[in-house]
Parts: structure tokens; C-alpha cells; sequence
């Protein structure tokens, strides 16, 4: 008897990730124009490579990202779409609790800035990034974007499920 395995290829992708975070210190909902509600772990916490397994709403990600640049804004970044199956199971293996959100997409001034409204052990946390072309690149500040944490990795992700912000 053959068995065949049903094979997805699945692309992945590599570039260089240019991002600024924010706290929110206003009201953004009524400009949500989307919403998706993300869980993920962390297989390696190395500053030099972290490697995240995510799942967003029904789709499943491995993520492993290059140590950030000197201002906090680049680096290196690799995805990969999985199935989320795979992706439930590489989450049993993530050695610190799961970081739980709801990401919002506002749209403003020409710009797409992702609000994450932070749940579990984050709760209270509300965070905005912007995905940049160039660490140069001018943007509009809606009035609701607070202070600038880009530089502070306490903000970052992997840092978030390893000392969660209730713990601060």
C-alpha cells in the first residue's frame, strides 16, 4: 500500500523589518477599520534570534527575527505560513505563557498603524507599530499615539512572555 501525504507549499518570506512602537495613550476604535486576535509563544528568546510561533485568528506562523539595529527600528525578519495545527503544537513547546491580543489596523494619513490591545498577564498594555519603508521615513502622528518605546525592549514581544507587563 502507498500513502500519499497531501503537500502545501507554503512561501516563505525574508526582508528587512523598519518599525516604530508607541504606547496609545487615546481613543483609536472608532478608525479601526480590522481586527484579528493573535496568540503567541516563544521557541528562543536570543536578543540575536528570536524565533515566534504565532496564530492569528485561524492561520499559523513561524517567525524567526534578527537582532535589532542600534536604534531598535530594523532587523532582519523570516516568515513562514504553517498549517495552524502545527502551529497549536509548536505553542505546547514555548517555555514562557503565550502573549494574547487583539491587533486593530487604523488607517491614518496615508499610513496603517497595528494597535495591539494586550490580554492575560499584558492586560492594560496598548501598544501601536508602524511598519516603515526606511528608518528616515516622515509620518503623521494621530492624537492618540503616545510616547515612543521603539529603543525600550521591555515593549518587545519576546520580552512580554518572558516578564509580562502585570509584573512591571
Amino acid at each position: 500500500m502507498i500513502l500519499l501525504q497531501k503537500s502545501i507549499f507554503i512561501e516563505s518570506i525574508m526582508a528587512l523589518e523598519i518599525e516604530r512602537k508607541f504606547l496609545v495613550c487615546g481613543e483609536f476604535m472608532d478608525d479601526a477599520i480590522n481586527s484579528s486576535d493573535i496568540i503567541q509563544g516563544y521557541l528562543s528568546h536570543d536578543p540575536d534570534r528570536t524565533v515566534r510561533v504565532r496564530i492569528r485568528d485561524d492561520r499559523g506562523f513561524v517567525t524567526v527575527k534578527g537582532k535589532s539595529g542600534e536604534s531598535g527600528m530594523d532587523r532582519y525578519e523570516w516568515e513562514k505560513e504553517i498549517p495552524v495545527d502545527d502551529a497549536r503544537e509548536l505553542l505546547r513547546l514555548c517555555d514562557h505563557s503565550p502573549v494574547m491580543k487583539t491587533r486593530f489596523i487604523v488607517p491614518f494619513r496615508g499610513h496603517n498603524f497595528e494597535v495591539d490591545v494586550f490580554h492575560g498577564e499584558n492586560e492594560g498594555l496598548i501598544m501601536a507599530e508602524l511598519e516603515l519603508c526606511s528608518v528616515n521615513e516622515e509620518f503623521a502622528k494621530p492624537e492618540w499615539l503616545g510616547e515612543e518605546v521603539t529603543s525600550d525592549p521591555r515593549y518587545y514581544n519576546s520580552s512580554l512572555a518572558v516578564k509580562p507587563f502585570s509584573r512591571w
